[in-house]
């Protein structure tokens, strides 16, 4: 089998400025984000399907994407694969001292054995010491510092709060958040009746951050949870477009009321096969 050694000969090989490949010679940084945002999707949504026959190879398109920007970075002298392998090596030993104590890698595992809150505590205890060491001006460190601006809206919100709990600024419960929800929605339905598009835009972003909140405080994770939704809609409206094939009804004749009906036979169909499995 191919080995590391010969995926990172294969990447240089591929921008190689004489023999190389032509699109991958023009790449940067930034041309590549793209692709890895992707390839990240394609791992997730191959788990979330129970999809690991191909999961595998999924998981090696990632990787590519981690060999392609070290290879950028080798050309321009700023450092190499090996010095990422040996930085994320060196975060996680020192992020988990319950297991790492001495910071020694091969240590004997005969350390006790702290609780899970405990070791969530101690991890974000670590990640405050590090941005603290990162910050140029102290004075002016935040908790929300390197909350990541790329990621999806949903998780970001969802990591933003969870920032600000560590703190207290967080409601005591779920109920409290339902309130807010409540609210916001309320405050919606005021801008529609003035019939303000920006007020509209703005409170529909409050109303998904209080969401977001709720979601937290669930234990959901909002991002997994409105890809659920995705599939479901896409999964019903898919029944919907099957079922008319099926009558050979174009579905742009149907009425509102015939699409629901089909809507809610499909709810119901779900539910009778999630009953018998």
């Amino acid at each position: 089998m191919y080995s590391l050694e010969d995926l990172l000969h294969l990447m240089n090989r591929l921008r190689d400025p004489q023999y190389g490949c032509p699109w991958d010679i023009k790449q940067t940084y930034a041309s590549i984000v793209p692709h890895t945002l992707e390839e990240a999707y394609e791992v997730a949504d191959a788990i979330e399907r129970g999809d690991f026959d191909h999961l595998q190879g999924e998981l090696g398109d990632l990787l590519f994407q981690v060999v392609y920007y070290s290879q950028l970075a080798r050309e321009e002298g700023r450092f190499e694969f090996a010095g990422v392998v040996d930085s994320i090596t060196r975060k996680l030993i020192r992020r988990h001292p319950h297991v790492f104590p001495t910071g020694d890698l091969y240590a004997p595992l005969d350390i006790p054995q702290l609780s899970e809150e405990q070791v969530k505590e101690r991890w974000e205890q670590i990640k405050a010491e590090e941005r603290a060491e990162k910050a140029s001006a102290p004075e002016q460190l935040s908790l929300l510092d390197d909350v990541p601006t790329a990621l999806p809206s949903l998780s970001r919100a969802a990591k933003l709060q969870k920032r600000a709990s560590q703190v207290g600024f967080d409601w005591p419960a779920a109920l409290p958040v339902v309130d807010n929800v409540r609210e916001e929605l309320d405050e919606v339905l005021e801008a529609m009746a003035d019939n303000d598009s920006v007020a509209i835009a703005d409170e529909v972003g409050d109303l998904l951050f209080a969401a977001v909140n709720l979601a937290r405080h669930l234990k959901v994770d909002p991002e997994t949870a409105l890809r659920g939704a995705n599939a479901k809609f896409e999964r019903r409206f898919r029944f919907i477009e099957q079922a008319l094939r099926d009558t050979h009804r174009p579905i742009e004749d149907c009425t509102l009321e015939e699409l629901d009906a089909l809507w809610g036979e499909a709810k119901r169909q779900e539910k009778n096969m999630s009953s018998c499995g």
